[in-house]
């Protein structure tokens, strides 16, 4: 018995051969980054390699006809797909031309994928588009066992070995069997098409992949694919049923909520931005008429600055050490004692102090339902910023059909709901945005857009919204320059000024307004927590636009 190379010796099917392969006796050289990167064939440990598991992690098989022949006159095991996608289909080909002996697996669905479901179990409900879609789920331990066998043994040279697991079952059934077996609350919720689209896209997926994803599960509705026998044929055991590989992984579903710790970005003094650290802290617990929201996102305000740096106390209340954030959109996980109306899996958006973490405590009655035409990581720049807009444009200046409105600052958070608003209020709107902010304001609806950087503002406005922070002379030109003035920064002689309020009434009826098409929310950046510090910095060196949102 010679020398086994396996490629991908870390990963979900790698590491089971390893194992697998050194209870059999064999000698295995466990490729990894330490010891071999396929994009580099020279640097393959070969010798003494008389067989090898194949195990390609990328998506295109750009390199590898050199992988390929630095492995010829040896016995190859690939891991291909049932799918058989084009780069797979070239490797199958390659390898054929090259190899003395091969045999190719192709799993169909692996049951490692419902991890990819774990933070939305976690959160009470998984959302998708097809529940119906039926798929037998192979445990990967499996899959190695047959890779172990075809390496080792003869007889299996010009098989292709398909791989299924033991029963077909559908996503929505999954998704029940992991709650039965983990004993997390959750259930599957159908969504339509376009929903299941962009949550997909929200988690990072390529536009190309959602696509190929969904289709297969529409497929699959119609459609399930066939148990196959060829795990137990080959291994001598039967393949492992699904709520089997669930025991077994059930921690991953339940940490990080299960072990109480999370991710908080907080500050332990006020100062610059160098003072918001990202603390392990314990996950809160919910109190009577609180709920606990596992958070999709939180949003940037530059309200926060003056928090962070300790100025106006009397405003920005904030006892030490505090968790920054005020916007928050995610799914409720727990619920506290006198709760009505919200449930575990609930998708919800609102304003909560500390929403800048990966749990956030929130008072049941501040959050409404998120918008559910847009990525649940989205709603969170709604809103502090659509609230101020709201109460700017309705409230403090009652903004009526025909009048003339100048939105000053129409390129930040604010400024892009109130433009929005005040023409949903037909009225003729003017905004002041710089060169690179103009396209975007004038995409959600202003009439005229002045770039404040080089024109003279105009005077003969009915309303005047000021949302930046001025200077006392700029302040001071802006007194009288419109019948009603309100400022939501720095106060202006003869206008109001207001800081906004939370409001869940408000916020369901821009939620609704998402809903239907009529308001869009726009999100010019979206960074990890991790990147929160930085935000701040660029903030204050006036070198942000838009709505910034940061995903825990």
């Amino acid at each position: 018995m010679g020398r086994v190379l396996v490629s991908g010796a870390t990963g979900t099917v790698g590491r089971h051969a390893v194992a697998l392969l050194r209870e059999a006796g064999a000698e295995v050289v466990a490729l990894s980054r330490s010891t071999g990167d396929l994009r580099d064939p020279g640097s393959l440990p070969l010798d003494g390699v008389t067989a090898a598991l194949l195990v390609w992690p990328f998506a295109t098989a750009e390199g590898a006809r050199a992988v390929v022949a630095a492995l010829a006159g040896r016995r190859v095991v690939y891991l291909s797909s049932a799918a058989r996608r084009g780069h797979e289909r070239e490797i199958e080909r390659l390898i054929e031309e090259s190899a003395v002996e091969w045999t190719f697996l192709r799993p169909h669905a692996f049951a490692a994928n419902a991890l990819r479901w774990a933070r939305q179990v976690r959160a009470g409900a998984v959302r998708g588009a097809y529940g119906a879609a039926a798929m037998p789920p192979v445990h990967e331990r499996d899959l190695a066992a047959v890779a172990v066998r075809a390496l080792l043994d003869e007889g299996h040279h010009g098989l292709a070995h398909h791989l299924t697991g033991p029963e077909t079952i559908s996503q929505a059934d999954q998704v029940r069997i992991v709650s039965e077996v983990t004993g997390i609350p959750a259930r599957w919720v159908e969504v339509p098409l376009e929903e299941a689209r962009a949550g997909l896209a929200a988690e990072g997926w390529p536009a190309e992949a959602v696509a190929e994803v969904l289709a297969a599960q529409a497929a699959l509705v119609s459609e399930p694919v066939p148990v196959t026998s060829t795990v137990e044929e080959v291994t001598g055991a039967p393949a492992t049923p699904f709520h089997t590989w669930v025991a077994e992984h059930a921690d991953a579903f339940r940490v990080p909520y299960a072990v109480g710790r999370m991710r908080a970005a907080r500050i332990h003094a006020f100062g610059d931005a160098s003072v918001i650290r990202l603390d392990e802290v314990p996950v809160p617990r919910p109190g009577p008429g609180e709920v606990l929201v596992e958070v999709a996102a939180t949003a940037f305000n530059p309200s926060e600055i003056g928090l962070r740096a300790g100025l106006l106390p009397e405003v920005f209340q904030a006892t030490l050490p505090h968790t920054l954030g005020w916007d928050v959109s995610g799914t409720v996980v727990e619920t506290g004692q006198d709760v009505t109306g919200l449930a575990p899996g609930d998708r919800v958006f609102g304003m909560t102090s500390g929403a800048a973490a990966e749990y956030a405590i929130a008072p049941a009655s501040a959050l409404v339902s998120a918008p559910r035409s847009i990525p649940l990581a989205d709603a969170a720049a709604v809103p502090v910023a659509g609230l101020t807009a709201w109460q700017a444009v309705h409230e403090h200046a009652r903004v009526a059909p025909g009048q003339r409105v100048l939105v000053n600052g129409a390129g930040g958070g604010v400024g892009l709901f109130a433009v929005q608003f005040a023409k949903l209020a037909s009225a003729h709107v003017t905004a002041t945005a710089s060169p690179r902010s103009a396209d975007a304001v004038r995409r959600l609806g202003a009439d005229a857009v002045v770039d404040y950087t080089a024109e003279p503002l105009p005077r003969d406005m009915d309303v005047l919204l000021n949302l930046v922070g001025l200077p006392g002379d700029t302040a001071r030109d802006l007194a009288g320059l419109a019948g009603t003035t309100v400022s939501v920064a720095t106060p202006i002689e003869g206008g109001t000024h207001f800081v906004a309020r939370d409001d869940p009434g408000q916020l369901a009826r821009i939620a609704a307004l998402i809903d239907e098409g009529r308001l869009l929310v726009e999100v010019a950046e979206t960074h990890p927590l991790s990147e929160l510090p930085r935000v701040h910095r660029r903030a204050e060196a006036g070198r942000t636009r838009g709505k910034i949102t940061l995903r825990a």
